[in-house]
């Protein structure tokens, strides 16, 4: 794992709020020659990778923020570089935050201890509070990277670790609701209503009461306006809503609008050449398009590719065999202009979209898009 390591669900729309300067600070016992630390984070799509020089095994590093921000802050003990860290980096992932943050250790700032911070303190209680989940996935993960080609191709074997996934990620789900009913003002309580969103592909009627039990301090704080705001976002977005128009450059950057497809089906999809749940369902929708696109039919792709990554966009069109879609694209990651607009907060994420330009339908996945648009085209 390099740059770019923050989730999806920390991608939501920024608001305005005043900065406020911190400043990290970091000791390890260490004194290897070379070592450097780096701050990776991403705001607004936009990946930011500072770095520090260890001197006596000290660094540090100073900015701003607008309100607790999560960043991943990994130390290369031989000087290396980042790229070369390999999936045993020493890594650790903390809320910047106003104020001075301290975090020192021995030999590695995996096991570092993290001061001064509030908001650190409460996010350690937050990941104890949910840890059955991450115990849970160190046991399904353990016994993957154990398992034998022949047991990786063993249906019975790969079935039995698929439903102790799934029933992590229910564990995981009840644990944040718990967490959000007994802890109605903690910054965690929104941090598990974005996760849970995505996880729900934010339905409403789960996520609404949930917020309006927050303190109303914390809807006021930046975190909770901003979740506030995806809600509305959503509700916008409800089916019989009319989808929002738009334009975004093609892959010969020429201008592309939704509206000039009205008047037909269309399926607005958004993945990613680097999202593998988005790669493994486009098979689903070449076979939708094939049985359909001579019944009104199209295909609209808004990729969430990232800047100067042009060539692996278009290389997975023709990898997945997508040629016949529409494709557009911004090339600006999870700030895809599209995506803000429509509140993708994971990929792959659809809309499919009536001649009338209404919304009829949401993340259809697997054999649901046939099955939706053979009820469609049969009326």
């Amino acid at each position: 794992m390099k740059t770019g390591m923050l989730l999806a669900a920390l991608a939501l729309p920024a608001i305005s709020a005043a900065q406020q300067a911190y400043t990290l600070k970091g000791t390890l016992t260490t004194r290897e020659p070379g070592a450097k630390a780096y701050l990776d984070r991403r705001v607004n799509g936009e990946t930011f990778l500072d770095s520090a020089v260890l001197k006596n095994g000290h660094f540090e590093f100073k900015g701003t923020v607008k309100a607790p921000y999560l960043a991943m802050l990994v130390v290369d003990h031989k000087g290396a570089g980042l790229a070369n860290q390999g999936m045993d980096m020493d890594r650790r992932l903390l809320y910047l935050d106003k104020g001075t943050i301290l975090i020192s250790g021995k030999d590695q700032i995996s096991d570092a201890v993290i001061s001064g911070s509030e908001v650190n303190k409460e996010h350690e209680r937050y990941k104890l509070f949910i840890s059955a989940y991450d115990t849970a996935m160190a046991g399904i993960n353990s016994e993957f990277g154990a398992a034998t080609a022949a047991q990786r191709n063993d249906t019975v074997f790969m079935n039995g670790l698929n439903a102790r996934f799934h029933e992590a990620i229910n564990t995981k789900k009840g644990l944040q609701r718990r967490f959000i009913r007994e802890n109605p003002g903690s910054f965690f309580s929104i941090v598990a209503l974005k996760e849970l969103a995505v996880m729900n592909n934010m339905n409403l009627a789960e996520l609404t009461p949930m917020y309006n039990g927050l303190t109303a301090a914390l809807k006021k704080s930046p975190a909770g306006q901003e979740f506030y705001q995806s809600m509305e976002t959503e509700k916008a977005l409800g089916i019989g809503a009319p989808a929002p128009d738009f334009t975004q450059p093609d892959i010969h950057d020429k201008p592309v609008k939704l509206s000039d497809f009205k008047g037909k089906y269309v399926l607005l999809d958004f993945w990613a050449s680097w999202c593998g749940p988005c790669r493994a369902e486009n098979p689903n929708v070449v076979a939708a398009y094939k049985k359909f696109h001579d019944r009104n039919f199209v295909v609209l792709s808004v990729s969430l590719d990232q800047p100067g990554k042009k060539a692996a966009w278009l290389g997975a069109i023709e990898k997945d065999g997508l040629q016949d879609f529409v494709h557009v694209s911004d090339l600006k990651y999870w700030d895809n202009a599209v995506a803000r607009q429509y509140g993708v907060r994971g990929v792959p994420t659809n809309y499919l979209i009536a001649p009338d330009g209404r919304i009829i339908a949401k993340n259809l996945r697997g054999d649901q898009l046939d099955k939706r648009l053979g009820e469609l085209v049969s009326r």
